[in-house]
């Protein structure tokens, strides 16, 4: 089974409507996918309420769990807290903080304020992490992402060994922001697998950390 909880539309950077995005996904056989378009400090609320509006009416329509969520993005580190509790507070059941990337100058600090925020699920693509973020992301529950994302997955292997070594939970993601970016299961397993990640980590970020998410969503699990 299919999960992916970190993708972009319209509403930011992605090529697609929050709707066509939800189709495809439905039409790869995805049985979950979570919006989350880049969102700061303004427009926070609206953003999240044009989400869930669609999520809603995309899940009736075509036969897939949708999740409104957000990504805090280039976001200053001391902001994080509260921007996270405002997204809750709006709606979304996924909260994703955009990582400390090689290839962007995400602010110093992000990946620590991330990961000890209690209203953050996944710091995405965070690089370079040090065994305190991972440390940390462990005793606060929040998943480090193995990314398929060109660029952010350069670092995947050092995500994927630290987050071992410190028992951090860690789950793929497909940063997705247009058609070619939906994935298939093979895909999905090669970039595990080339992370050089163990059997149980790649059951972890397959497997488990979906369900978990799917939990802290308010759905089922399967």
């Amino acid at each position: 089974m299919l999960h992916n909880f970190h993708c972009h539309t319209t509403l930011s950077d992605g090529e697609l409507s929050p709707m066509e995005l939800i189709r495809r996904f439905a039409h790869a056989g995805y049985r979950t996918v979570a919006i989350t378009d880049h969102m700061a400090a303004g427009g926070l609320e609206r953003m999240i309420g044009e989400v869930a509006e669609e999520a809603e009416v995309g899940a009736r329509g075509f036969g897939i769990d949708v999740i409104p969520g957000t990504e805090l993005t280039h976001a200053p580190p001391q902001s994080i807290a509260t921007l996270a509790r405002r997204a809750r507070a709006a709606g979304a059941r996924i909260v994703v903080v955009h990582g400390e990337t090689i290839v962007e100058p995400t602010a110093e600090g992000t990946n620590l304020a991330a990961v000890a925020c209690p209203d953050v699920d996944i710091l995405a693509h965070p690089g370079l992490i040090t065994e305190e973020v991972a440390r940390l992301a462990r005793e606060h529950d929040v998943l480090l992402e193995i990314t398929a994302r060109k660029g952010h997955s350069l670092t995947n292997g050092h995500v994927a060994k630290l987050a071992k070594a410190e028992g951090a939970k860690v789950v793929y993601g497909l940063d997705a922001h247009g058609p070619g970016d939906i994935l298939s299961e093979a895909m999905r397993a090669a970039v595990l697998r080339g992370a050089g990640m163990t059997d149980d980590q790649i059951r972890m970020a397959a497997i488990e950390a979906p369900m978990q998410l799917r939990e802290r969503a308010g759905l089922i699990r399967e």
